[in-house]
């Protein structure tokens, strides 16, 4: 039996919006930020062709937007990856960022509920006042 050659997965701009439902004006903007990186083909360079490293890259950027990471600091953590200082500092400074993060959504967490509590109490007050009306 020949062996086949295993040609390695790919996606068109379209097949990873869709997968990631996510724009085509978006991958562009994290290309155009040195995000992602797909391979040019076609007459010109017009086509983008995406490789599995862009498939990963997309997926982390996309988890750090949902955790509200600017795309600066996503950008940091990714390519600590495969630069100095590799996996493990990459790891460090995201455990570092996370306490941040948690720090700022504990905080913003105490807010709302203040101002839950306020709107809970100017809505109880405006009730008791059109009551005296009637």
């Amino acid at each position: 039996m020949p062996l086949m050659s295993r040609t390695p997965r790919t996606w068109t701009i379209a097949e990873l919006a869709d997968e990631f439902d996510v724009t085509h004006r978006a991958l562009r903007h994290y290309e155009q930020l040195g995000l992602l990186g797909p391979e040019r083909v076609g007459p010109g360079g017009s086509r983008r062709l995406y490789h599995r490293r862009d498939h990963i890259r997309l997926a982390l950027i996309l988890r750090g937007r949902r955790l509200g990471f600017p795309l600066d600091e996503i950008r940091t953590i990714i390519d600590m990856y495969d630069d100095q200082p590799g996996e493990a500092g990459q790891l460090r400074y995201l455990l570092d960022q996370i306490g941040h993060r948690r720090v700022d959504l504990e905080r913003r967490r105490q807010d709302i509920e203040q101002s839950l509590a306020e709107l809970e109490d100017l809505e109880q007050r405006c009730r008791a006042d059109l009551d005296r009306m009637a």
